[in-house]
């Protein structure tokens, strides 16, 4: 005999895609001496980011696919594949062009003042 109990349950418990990928967008964490890019919907944001010499970025991918940040001009850095959810961080220290090697339409800036 079945348990109308248990399949309740088992409904309650079942995710769609939508909730597997929270694509909700992470509230800045900018302070003086602290700025977090979000990467979404296949765009850095903001696209360019004015910080001081030592501040730190981070790099939030909130996207639904893997994406990375690599210096564009000299690839002088890069990080890693950044699955969803996860994020990066760099200590600023001269301006620089950016740009996702996996998906060459997106790019970003870093303007040290």
């Amino acid at each position: 005999m079945k348990n109308n109990g248990n399949a309740e349950s088992e409904a309650q418990t079942k995710q769609t895609i939508a909730d597997l990928f929270d694509t909700t967008p992470v509230p800045p964490r900018n302070t003086d001496h602290f700025h977090t890019v979000e990467i979404r919907q296949m765009k850095f944001v903001p696209a360019e980011v004015r910080v001081h010499k030592g501040d730190t970025i981070a790099w939030i991918n909130n996207d639904i696919v893997v994406h990375d940040i690599t210096e564009e001009k000299n690839k002088e850095w890069s990080s890693s594949a950044l699955p969803i959810g996860s994020s990066w961080q760099r200590v600023a220290d001269k301006s620089a062009d950016y740009f996702c090697s996996i998906h060459l339409v997106m790019k970003g800036k870093i303007v040290v003042e």
